[in-house]
């Protein structure tokens, strides 16, 4: 392995040594798939010994697993960050947190080549699996809850049919965002995102979001 991608020994707090072999293991992975990120190869970048990933995690699929929930989670707690200082207006909420999801950090290329090398995992990895439908059920209940604060009449059924289409139509332009960012005009992905979540629901995100300086400027 290259000196340069060796992390110094330290002596450190548990919670910051297992964020910091998550964070390997996620560098790995991204730069070379599941298979890149083995046990030595992530005590090397971590700059820890073999010995005490164990420590931490009961088995190296352990770990792999821990790293694709911090991934996804922390995309979710992205959106939800964004909610601090927004008014109480439903509206501006949730234009608020789409457009987090649509912006750097979560748009992000490194993030969907890190979710890729997972998802070429998923299917063999029924743990990993399950972790990933957490993952996503947490997301897409917090957007549920914010569409269902929404100041219209909605049926249970029609809420959660709602949260699936926007998070579905949110995972498109974040993938796309993060992949192909020079063929899209600045600003661009998260006016077709708040403008597409409220055409699905019937309500004019883009009057509420607070989150654009000139919400019309990449309308036709």
């Amino acid at each position: 392995m290259d000196p340069a991608n060796r992390r110094a020994y330290r002596r450190e707090s548990e919670a910051t040594r297992r964020a910091d072999l998550i964070a390997a293991t996620q560098e790995l992975v991204a730069e070379g798939g599941s298979g890149a990120a083995t046990v030595r190869a992530i005590a090397a970048r971590a700059g820890v010994t073999a010995g005490l990933i164990r420590h931490y995690f009961q088995s190296k699929d352990d770990l792999t697993r821990a790293a694709y929930v911090s991934l996804m989670d922390g995309m979710t707690s992205k959106g939800a960050e964004a909610l601090e200082g927004v008014g109480a207006q439903p509206e501006e909420r949730l234009a608020a947190f789409v457009s987090a999801s649509l912006r750097p950090p979560v748009l992000d290329l490194g993030s969907v080549v890190l979710w890729a090398g997972y998802m070429h995992k998923v299917r063999n990895d029924p743990a990993l699996l399950a972790a990933h439908g957490t993952s996503y059920v947490t997301y897409r209940n917090f957007l549920q809850s914010l569409i269902a604060a929404l100041p219209r009449d909605a049926t249970e059924a029609q809420l959660r049919a709602e949260a699936i289409a926007c998070n579905a139509l949110i995972d498109g332009l974040w993938l796309e965002g993060s992949v192909l960012p020079h063929t899209f005009t600045p600003g661009e992905i998260v006016t077709i995102g708040i403008r597409s979540v409220g055409a699905i629901l019937g309500v004019d995100l883009l009057a509420h979001s607070a989150m654009l300086p000139d919400p019309g400027k990449f309308l036709p």
